[in-house]
């Protein structure tokens, strides 16, 4: 399994707006700069993630992105397939020919434990890893 750059800046946007959770909508463009991402690449990824119900987008003054769930109710499971269709899909795994069934039941099951590690992490979890990380990074908390 392959994580694509619209899976990684999805999760990383998907994970500051679960540290803003109940702050209110937020500003693509504050996101894109506090997570050095292009913000018009997020613009892009809004629709997909919109579309699955993980965010609303609200237009206006005080408008921007916020979470549509709580943190601890999207997981990145959720989020990456939104983003890029269903993970481990048919066309990952290797042939199952004669001489290469073991490895195809191998990539098989290394893939379903990946699909369960993402199935089992939610956004909030991941928000308090990357807040302890920050702490622990500069010594204090931004």
């Amino acid at each position: 399994m392959k994580g694509s750059a619209k899976g990684r800046y999805g999760l990383q946007f998907m994970v500051e707006l679960a540290m803003q959770a109940g702050h209110g909508p937020v500003l693509v463009d504050a996101i894109a700069e506090r997570q050095a991402l292009p913000p018009k690449f997020l613009r892009v990824l809004l629709g997909s993630l919109k579309a699955d119900g993980l965010i609303r987008v609200q237009r206006g003054p005080s408008g921007g992105c916020e979470l549509a769930k709580h943190p601890s109710h999207i997981s990145a499971l959720e989020v990456l397939e939104a983003l890029e269709g269903r993970l481990g899909g048919a066309g990952l795994a290797p042939k199952a020919t004669h001489g290469a069934r073991a490895v195809h039941e191998l990539w098989n099951r290394s893939i379903e434990a990946a699909r369960e590690v993402l199935r089992a992490t939610t956004l909030a979890d991941l928000a308090a890893r990357q807040q302890a990380l920050e702490v622990d990074t500069q010594g204090y908390s931004i």
